[in-house]
């Protein structure tokens, strides 16, 4: 962990057998930014998570795995605030500086009795060296524990920023992604800290897509503790560059760790738009084309069938110009002015199976660009969510 924070995580049996109860504490109340959910079905931790995050300061995070406590009314809320409030009775803070997050099945009510027990557990454990136990306690679907940690320079002092994920199923995300928690030994004002989160954010987490299903409990969460002693970066400067540097290539590295760890995932994939007239159209097709399950099956197996690309392409509602779309795999031209041209089919076939799939889409409308991540859809996706409850 970044300096300044102690973490640990619990088996509390909302999961059998697994770690399942996670806390990650600031040994001092600490700087703090959130992003949730644009999911209209919004789950209660994201709710009580962002009216105490408001205030941009926070002393900790409770997470738990197996329940989301989503579509469970006011029972639900009552749990997530006593989650807050259990977690800050056992480390010495007020209820409001205790973020709150779940992930799991929808509809479920928390087994308090357990959740109570696991906080008071986990608060005793606390340890500089739990992050990783954290990475594995947040997982569900997921096959491997996600967590990262980059070095900067800021001030003359080596800063730290770490960070876990989980996320592999309901993958699109909408402002954040499913669960993702930083942490900084660097001193940040909680505004620039919350722009610095959303920038990160934008450009990594939200340019990722497994199944084009946004949860109801997406949240991403930041705590900056300030203990590394460097100066606090409150504007722009040199400090600011590399404080957010680090912070975007720590959710670079979460957010394709989540995408090739998509449910049933055996091929990644880069979708990339180039000539289009704005940024915004240049995201829409691009995140088309990574959703579309035809582009997707296709990656899987490896058929260079870029008609489905097109067609995608053709739906997105983005309107094409005369100049028509062209389509490249990885470097390969298979389609120009929306017509075929000649290509190798076996040559078009290898592109298909490397890694990464790079699918490029040129629109000829303007100069803007865009991309995402995303990953095949195979037989193994559908077994995992046909039976996901049981």
């Amino acid at each position: 962990m970044p300096l300044g924070f102690r973490a640990s995580a619990v088996a509390a049996g909302i999961k059998p057998d697994r770690l399942d109860l996670a806390i990650i504490a600031a040994d001092a109340p600490c700087a703090a930014a959130g992003v949730f959910t644009g999911n209209q079905a919004v789950a209660a931790p994201v709710v009580v998570s962002r009216e105490h995050v408001a205030a941009g300061r926070a002393r900790a995070i409770v997470v738990n795995a197996g329940c989301a406590n989503a579509a469970t009314g006011t029972s639900g809320l009552r749990d997530a605030h006593e989650m807050a409030a259990r977690a800050a009775t056992a480390l010495g803070c007020a209820a409001s500086e205790v973020l709150v997050c779940s992930t799991g099945v929808i509809g479920l009510s928390l087994p308090m009795d357990k959740v109570r027990a696991g906080i008071d557990v986990a608060a005793s454990r606390l340890a500089r060296d739990g992050g990783s136990d954290v990475a594995r306690a947040i997982l569900t679907t997921d096959t491997h524990p996600k967590e990262v940690l980059v070095e900067t320079a800021i001030g003359g002092r080596r800063v730290r920023v770490g960070g876990v994920a989980k996320g592999a199923g309901m993958i699109a995300p909408n402002m954040a992604t499913l669960l993702a928690f930083f942490t900084t030994d660097a001193a940040v004002a909680p505004g620039v800290l919350r722009a610095a989160l959303l920038a990160a954010v934008g450009e990594t987490l939200n340019r990722i897509t497994v199944d084009g299903d946004t949860s109801t409990n997406d949240t991403a969460l930041i705590l900056a503790s300030g203990a590394s002693g460097a100066p606090t970066i409150e504007g722009p400067g040199a400090d600011h560059d590399a404080f957010c540097a680090a912070l975007a290539a720590a959710s670079r590295r979460l957010a394709e760790m989540i995408v090739r760890d998509g449910e049933g995932a055996t091929r990644f994939a880069e979708v990339r738009v180039e000539g289009a007239r704005t940024a915004r159209d240049a995201d829409v097709v691009a995140r088309t084309v990574a959703e579309s399950p035809l582009v997707k099956t296709a990656i899987h197996g490896g058929d260079p069938n870029w008609g489905r690309i097109l067609a995608a392409v053709g739906r997105s509602g983005i309107a094409v110009g005369a100049g028509g779309v062209d389509i490249y795999l990885g470097d390969l031209h298979v389609a120009a002015g929306s017509a075929v041209v000649s290509y190798d089919e076996d040559a078009a076939h290898r592109q298909m199976v490397a890694d990464p799939v790079r699918i490029r889409v040129v629109l000829h409308d303007g100069s803007a660009t865009g991309w995402m991540w995303t990953c095949d859809f195979s037989h193994g996706y559908v077994d995992i969510n046909a039976h996901y409850r049981s």
